[in-house]
Order: C-alpha cells, then structure tokens, then sequence
C-alpha cells in the first residue's frame, strides 16, 4: 500500500508533461511486474496521425526510453498500422492479445477530450481483475492531473499555451542543439532538425477590430486564428498565446528557409481564411533562431523587433531577424521589449 501511496504522490505532484509519462510507466511496472510497459500517444494531423512512444521501461531497465523531440514524424508508425491500439482508443476498452506465449494488455489513455494514447504492458501472464481496477484507478488519477496541467498552462480562450510555461518550454528547446551533436549516425537519419525558431505573430489592425465590430467578433477572430495555427504547424510545434493579439510559435525545422517557408504558408492561409465576422485578417510575423545559450527575452526581443519592422513596412508579411541584420535594415541592440516574460 505505501508503494501505492508513493507512486500516486509523485503522480500528482508532477508539472512536467515528459515527466508524468514516465511516472506513469514506472508506476505499472512497480505494480504489474510486466516485461515491457509503454505509453504511446497519437500525433499529427488528421489522416496522417503517427504513434510516438512517450516512456516505454522493460523489467530491468533503469530509465525510460522515448522518441525525441526532434524525432522525424515520416519515421513513426502510422496509427492503422498499429490496428489493436487504434482499436483501444477508438473504443476506449482494454484489449488483450497473445502471441508466442506474450500477453499483450492495451488500457486506453483518457484526456476531457477523449482517448489520446495506450499504454501497453506485455507479459507472460494477464491481468487479473483487481490489477485492472488498479490500473484504471491510476489512469484516473493521471487524467486529472493532465487536466490540471491544462487548467494552468492554456489559455482559456484558445487553449493554446500561455506565457507562464514559456520561459521553461524555452529552456528546453534551446538544449536540442547540445543533445544534437551527441547523436549517433543512425539517429541522425531519423531527426528532423535540431533548431527551433521563435516566431512572434501579431494580427494587423486588431485594434480596429474590435472599434468595429465588437469584443465578442474579436474573441471569435483570436479563437479562429488559434486553430488556423494548429492546422497550419506540427505536431512538434508549440504554440501560445501571449495575450491581446500577440502569439508565439516555437517552431522546430532544419534552417532558416524552412522556418521562413513555414511561417509564410501559415501567413498566406490566415489572409485567404473567410472570417466570418471581420471579413479578411491579415498577420504580420517576425521571426528568429534559438541559440545555444539563449535566453527567453533575448529571442524574443529579436523576433519582436523583427515583427516591429514587419507592422511598420506594410504589414502582412514576414519578416526574419538574421536577414534584415545581414542588409543592415536593422542593427544589433539592447532595446527591451514592450512584452514583459514570465
């Protein structure tokens, strides 16, 4: 019972996403005393949605392994090629298979909006029933946590991310450089880059919006535009809301041409999107490399003086830190930003 009692605590006492993934895994197998225990999610875009391992332990491991951050979507296996999983979200029931004498036991993993993964414990025996009632309990308990999490780290509006996790999401990110150079050839074929940009996105004339037509339109123009920006980044992107009209992108891609093609794709779709309401919106984005070493107000003080000189140049466009410093448009400075972090 206290091993139970030390598990949940340490569950619930988490803020860390990758953390309580691997919390949740240590916890089955402590438990179950399985082979393998893993937690998988489903990622991606609708139709295209990929399994990525979040903590997978076997029985003498001393540390879960995951897919990386960086990890290359393509190289993931497709969810229809995983049928019992899918089969277990989908339905939300525990399957169970057995193949060469391995029991193989999916519980589906819940969030408010439904199933969002499994977690596969494989055995040679199955699981009882009061181990399965102690599984589910546990699954609960992660659920509410997760729920909490959301609760304090999204904005209520769009359910973006807000500005009070950024600073540490930051942090993370810009580590991926480092933990780059360590990789091995084999891992090197599968990352998808080792660079993220940060991007600061700021609507034209929102202001203007709201004079017009309302705050209620301009509630209904930021909701709309959080979900052009899940539609138009990856899964691996992280996106927030900073406030008023302001959003951030922290975007992971190879260099700087792809992070330029990639935020004016998602510029281009926000101008030809038919707001209902407020007939055509346009962005003005500005955008920067994350360095090794960087801090989260020196990144953004250069996007947001790139997005400065995008919003006072005509607007609608995108502008990127590294080349108006090239043509010498804009010089180095200290100046520090409107946008205070926290």
């Amino acid at each position: 019972m206290s091993e139970i009692i030390d598990h949940l605590a340490s569950l619930t006492g988490l803020r860390d996403r990758d953390t309580l993934d691997v919390s949740l895994a240590h916890a089955m197998r402590d438990f179950l005393a399985p082979q393998r225990v893993a937690v998988y999610r489903l990622v991606g875009d609708q139709g295209e949605e990929r399994w990525l391992t979040r903590a997978a332990l076997l029985a003498d491991s001393p540390a879960a392994t995951a897919d990386p951050a960086w990890v290359d979507l393509d190289s993931l296996p497709r969810a229809v090629e995983r049928p019992t999983w899918l089969e277990c979200l989908t339905t939300g029931k525990i399957i169970e298979t057995r193949v060469d004498g391995i029991i193989t036991t999916l519980f589906p993993v819940m969030s408010d909006t439904g199933a969002v993964g499994v977690i596969e414990i494989q055995n040679t025996r199955g699981i009882g029933t009061k181990s399965r009632r102690l599984v589910f309990g546990v699954l609960r308990i992660y659920r509410n946590v997760q729920t909490l999490l959301d609760y304090s780290e999204r904005d209520t509006l769009t359910g973006l991310l807000n500005r009070k996790i950024f600073d540490d999401s930051f942090y993370k990110v810009s580590s991926l450089p480092l933990l780059d150079a360590k990789l091995d050839e084999g891992e090197r074929r599968h990352a998808s880059g080792s660079r993220y940009w940060l991007g600061v996105v700021d609507i034209d004339h929102f202001k203007t919006v709201n004079d017009r037509f309302g705050h209620l339109i301009g509630d209904e123009v930021l909701l709309l535009l959080s979900r052009i920006m899940r539609g138009a980044f990856r899964f691996s992107d992280q996106l927030y809301r900073f406030g008023g009209e302001e959003f951030v992108v922290l975007l992971l891609c190879n260099d700087e041409g792809d992070a330029a093609a990639a935020f004016e794709r998602f510029r281009h779709v926000v101008g030809e999107y038919p707001f209902p309401q407020a007939g055509k919106i346009t962005v003005s984005v500005g955008f920067t490399a994350i360095e090794v070493g960087d801090t989260p107000a020196a990144a953004f003080e250069r996007a947001d003086r790139a997005v400065y000189h995008a919003k006072h140049n005509g607007r609608d466009q995108v502008s990127n830190h590294a080349e108006l410093m090239r043509k010498g448009i804009i010089e180095d400075g200290t100046r520090v930003s409107d946008v205070e972090l926290f």
